[in-house]
C-alpha cells in the first residue's frame, strides 16, 4: 500500500496566516498595515501575513512573520479566526489564520518595518483593505474590547514605566468612548496591580504625574483569592 494512500485524490489547498498588529501612540490605538508590492491588489494595503512552511506549526509561522515584520520576539499574540471561504482570495485557495498581536510601539523596528512597506494608521482612520481583512480588523477590535476589561492584556500596548493619564487614554481608544477620570482612577488603583514608582514624567507638566508599573505579582495574587480585574 502507497504511504498516504488514504490522502490521495483530495485537493490541497495553501495555509497562510494574517496578522492584526496593535500599537498605542499618540493617544491613538493604530494599526500596522503593509503596502502590496505584487499582485493581486499591487499598492493596496493589507495585513501581514504569510503562508505557513512544510515543517512548521501555526504559532511558530505567526511569530515569525510577527518578527519578520518588527523585529520583535515576545509579543502578546492570540489566535482570532480561521477564514476559508472558498473565494476569499482570487489567485487560490488559501485558508486564513488570524491572529492579533499587542506590542509597544516604542519597541518596533522601524527600519524593518519600512522596508517591508509597512505604515501605522490610526484605527478610525484605516484605509480599505484587501480580501476579508477589514473583517479580520473587526473581528480583532471586539476580542480587544472585551479582553481588555476582564484581562490586563492592556498594559502590552504601553511602555514599561506609563502614568494614569496614559493608561486612561489607552482605554479611552480601546473602547473608543471617554471614561470618567475619577471612576477610571479609583477602579485600577482598588485592585492593587499597580506599583507607584518614585519617578514622575514631566513631559506635558511642571508638575508631572507619577509613573506606575503593572505588577503580574499583584495581579496574580489578586486572581488567586478568587478576585478578578475589571477595568472599564
Amino acid at each position: 500500500m502507497a504511504k498516504h494512500s488514504h490522502y490521495q485524490g483530495f485537493e490541497k489547498h495553501y495555509v497562510a496566516i494574517d496578522s492584526i498588529i496593535f500599537g498605542f501612540d499618540e493617544g491613538k490605538l493604530k494599526l500596522l498595515l503593509i503596502k502590496r508590492k505584487f499582485e493581486p491588489h499591487k499598492d493596496n494595503y493589507s495585513l501581514m501575513g504569510g503562508f505557513v512552511r512544510e515543517n512548521e506549526g501555526i504559532d511558530d509561522a505567526a511569530y515569525r512573520i510577527l518578527e519578520d515584520l518588527t523585529g520583535l520576539k515576545t509579543i502578546y499574540l492570540e489566535q482570532l479566526q480561521t477564514y476559508g471561504e472558498v473565494k476569499r482570495d482570487s489567485e487560490a485557495r488559501v485558508i486564513s489564520i488570524a491572529y492579533y498581536a499587542l506590542i509597544n510601539i516604542a519597541d518596533y523596528d522601524e527600519e524593518l518595518g519600512q522596508k517591508h512597506g509597512a505604515v501605522w494608521f490610526p484605527i478610525d482612520e484605516l484605509p480599505p483593505l484587501i480580501f476579508d481583512h477589514n473583517e479580520m480588523v473587526s473581528k480583532a477590535m471586539k476580542r480587544l474590547k472585551r479582553k481588555t476589561v476582564i484581562e490586563p492584556i492592556g498594559f502590552e500596548l504601553l511602555p514599561e514605566k506609563f502614568t494614569l493619564p496614559q493608561l486612561q487614554k489607552l482605554y479611552e481608544a480601546i473602547h473608543q468612548h471617554p471614561l470618567d477620570k475619577r471612576n477610571f482612577r479609583k477602579k485600577i488603583l482598588s485592585m492593587k496591580v499597580l506599583s507607584m514608582l518614585d519617578e514622575k514624567d514631566k513631559s506635558s507638566s511642571k508638575r508631572g504625574a507619577f509613573l506606575y508599573m503593572f505588577d503580574k505579582e499583584k495581579y496574580d495574587y489578586l486572581i488567586s483569592n478568587g478576585d478578578y480585574f475589571e477595568l472599564v
